[in-house]
């Protein structure tokens, strides 16, 4: 259970007890009080009426020691111990540990140095072991002892009771934190929103970037089938063209020179070949020029 939890019980006992009592009998509840190892919040004691008759009487000083307790530190009552009741132990010890919540209020790491000094340790030995043994074992203080820094960082601390004009600081703390908050929501629903327009417009980015490249994509298909075209088809269509010609060609050559066999042939003197001659000569099949406009 947390430490500001337990007092709870504590602190409705002691309210009883001080309403029972008058006089210079609250003398002793206000010792027990302040001596108990579990209570470290005494406002709720302070607010009881038959604690604050004792205002101007003899036994003012005890509702001084419980004021001391409420906001004050060890400091405080070695000032004015002359007004104070002599303290006891465990008085000692818990006023102590009220010097230590005090200091964390305002600084989560705290010098060896001024520790020592508040609290009249003589070396760091016994600082550690105040603060390990009477200190985070009883739940009022969790933190870090840092012996190379030589200081203590703190993470938690129990609260104290409120001083006189410290709720008005509080108000105004946490005003100006709620208004640091609604700043901040503003400001965070503003990224959002432009956010959401960033997004819209990275969308529309990327559908005018996919049409384009399926713009390009249709457009270096076509390139590649024209490259295709001009690189192979007309290479070949060309080379079949001039095979074609050249087979023309040669076809009109030999039927060049068929034609011209025959005029040498029949250009022999006297023009007439004697039946001998035309017997021995060989038979060639007579071809006609004209088989070059159809070949």
């Amino acid at each position: 259970m947390d430490i500001e939890q337990k007092q709870a019980e504590h602190i409705d006992y002691f309210v009883k007890q001080a309403s029972a009592h008058n006089g210079a009998s609250l003398a002793n509840v206000a010792v027990e009080a302040t001596s108990h190892p579990s209570l470290f919040a005494f406002s709720e004691i302070l607010a009881v009426p038959n604690v604050l008759e004792l205002q101007g009487t003899e036994n003012s000083v005890y509702l001084d020691l419980l004021r001391l307790f409420a906001h004050g530190t060890w400091s405080d009552y070695k000032s004015n111990a002359g007004r104070l009741p002599q303290l006891v132990p465990d008085q000692i010890l818990k006023l102590k540990q009220l010097t230590v919540l005090t200091l964390a209020e305002t600084n989560k790491v705290l010098p060896y140095d001024i520790l020592m000094q508040e609290l009249d340790v003589a070396n760091v030995r016994e600082l550690e072991d105040f603060l390990i043994n009477e200190c985070m074992y009883v739940g009022i203080v969790r933190g870090k002892l840092d012996q190379l820094r030589r200081c203590f960082e703190v993470q938690f601390a129990a609260g104290r009771d409120l001083r006189p004009g410290q709720l008005g600081n509080m108000i105004q703390t946490l005003t100006n934190w709620l208004t640091t908050s609604d700043n901040l929501l503003i400001s965070i629903q503003e990224k959002i929103k432009w956010a959401d327009s960033m997004g819209e417009v990275d969308k529309k980015h990327k559908k005018e970037v996919e049409e384009r490249v399926e713009e390009v994509k249709k457009s270096l298909s076509t390139k590649v089938r024209i490259w295709v075209l001009l690189t192979f088809t007309v290479p070949f269509y060309s080379l079949a063209f001039f095979c074609l010609k050249r087979r023309k060609v040669t076809h009109c050559e030999q039927a060049d020179m068929d034609f011209r066999g025959q005029e040498e042939i029949f250009s022999e003197p006297g023009g007439v070949m004697d039946y001998e001659e035309d017997r021995s000569r060989p038979k060639r099949a007579p071809e006609m020029s004209v088989r070059c406009f159809f070949a």
